[in-house]
């Protein structure tokens, strides 16, 4: 079996709304990870739902192995860009990418300028 070039894990925790922690799917449809295993290019490409990421101030999250990267804010209005910029080209959607030093922080991490790297006119 040929390993996979990128498998995606799609949050799916369902929570209250109004919860302070926020919800990656809070209609518990799956639509993120349907619409995203709608686009990948099998049988390289995975997607899965997860459970819980624990970055839930930063939701929808979406973390791709093995490059690690992790993307927050990443709604259904991404996908196109999600499967064609990073699984096809190879590049990082930079607005969308979160800070390692925001990671596993409940959004308190020690990044002034909020959570994602900067936009600099290319998503690479």
């Amino acid at each position: 079996m040929t390993p996979f070039t990128h498998h995606l894990f799609i949050c799916g925790n369902c929570r209250a709304e109004g919860h302070p922690r926020g919800s990656c799917d809070p209609e518990g449809q799956g639509d993120l990870k349907n619409a995203l295993t709608k686009r990948v290019l099998r049988p390289q490409v995975r997607a899965n739902h997860a459970g819980c990421l624990d970055q839930c101030e930063l939701e929808p999250v979406v973390v791709i192995y093995p490059q690690e990267i992790w993307y927050g804010g990443a709604t259904l209005s991404y996908v196109d860009r999600i499967v064609e910029q990073t699984i096809i080209k190879d590049e990082t959607i930079t607005e969308l990418q979160i800070k390692a030093e925001m990671l596993n922080t409940k959004g308190k991490g020690s990044s002034n300028d909020g959570p994602y790297h900067p936009s600099e006119g290319s998503s690479s």
